[in-house]
């Protein structure tokens, strides 16, 4: 974390992040605990963490906590959006989100986890990573994760951490482009988009969020919608209306809505546009990821369509 062009309160907030959760992380895995007095379920919490920090010291496993009203700056550079957030930092990174381990097992279970991947203690001559780092695979699981968690923002956060680290990687790309779509920051996923080689353009990970960035472009607010949808549904042989209130509805996240109305317009006239509704439906399709639930089906629906 730099602290180039920051304030002296924030450069003295980096010195005591530095001193109590990057420096012991260089050789142990830090449990970071974002928290403040006020949180109900912080407190709630709390004895759980410092009971298994305890328990799991002679493994390597120390507990920081970070009060979000005094360290704002750094739970900014996080982008905690909400508390208790928990992340196992190693060697200056996180290498998981902790926050949805509530219950001791739980914890314990993502702790042996970490444990066993990770150069610390027992491990530090084993698996671990080349030169002490954290597998890079591991970190990007975690932020795909979160992503499909639902939380696009602390996504996002996770994924602009590891760019740092790998900025050539195409899946660290294509999951920082389609996280900072999912939080509603199309422009900044536009530029990140744009500054990228056409190397990494041109691989299918970075293909796959270029389509979620196309079809945010076409994101409109809740008044445009519902006339989009009217039009739809008062016009349902016109193809044109039909496409923009899918793609509308894509954006908005409204995914079975788009499909049931693509699905529409390809029975209706299939060849209209060259296939366009067919098109729109199979980029949708890539923009979410074929192995997603949601996409499967659909698929099978559109495969019944077609070839009954």
């Amino acid at each position: 974390m730099a602290s180039m062009g920051l304030s002296i309160d924030e450069q003295k907030a980096v010195e005591r992040f530095q001193k109590d959760v990057v420096t012991p992380s260089q050789d142990k895995l830090v449990i970071l605990d974002f928290w403040a007095e006020w949180c109900g379920p912080c407190k709630a919490i709390a004895p759980m963490l410092e009971k298994i920090a305890a328990e799991y010291a002679d493994k390597g496993v120390v507990l920081a906590k970070l009060n979000v009203d005094e360290e704002g700056f750094i739970a900014s550079q996080f982008q905690v959006k909400s508390i208790p957030t928990i992340y196992a930092i190693f060697q200056g990174q996180p290498v998981a989100d902790l926050t949805s381990a509530r219950s001791e097992t739980q914890m314990k279970q993502a702790l042996d986890q970490l444990l066993e991947q990770l150069p610390i203690g027992a491990n530090a001559g084993g698996q671990g990573a080349p030169d002490g780092a954290p597998d890079l695979d591991q970190l990007i699981a975690m932020g795909e994760q979160v992503l499909a968690d639902g939380d696009a923002e602390r996504a996002a956060s996770v994924f602009q951490q590891i760019a740092g680290m790998a900025p050539e990687n195409a899946a660290v790309q294509s999951g920082l482009i389609r996280a900072l779509v999912a939080a509603d920051r199309v422009e900044e996923a536009r530029v990140v988009h744009d500054a990228l080689s056409e190397d990494l353009k041109s691989d299918p990970l970075v293909q796959q969020a270029g389509s979620a960035l196309e079809l945010a472009g076409t994101q409109v607010d809740e008044s445009e919608l519902a006339a989009l949808r009217a039009a739809a549904a008062e016009r349902p042989a016109d193809m044109e209306a039909q496409m923009a209130f899918a793609e509308a509805a894509f954006a908005a996240g409204q995914r079975d809505d788009a499909a049931d109305t693509l699905l529409r317009s390809i029975e209706t006239d299939p060849e209209w546009n060259e296939g366009a509704a067919r098109a729109k439906l199979l980029q949708m399709f890539e923009a979410v990821g074929l192995e997603d639930p949601w996409v499967s089906a659909t698929r099978r629906r559109l495969s019944l369509l077609l070839f009954g």
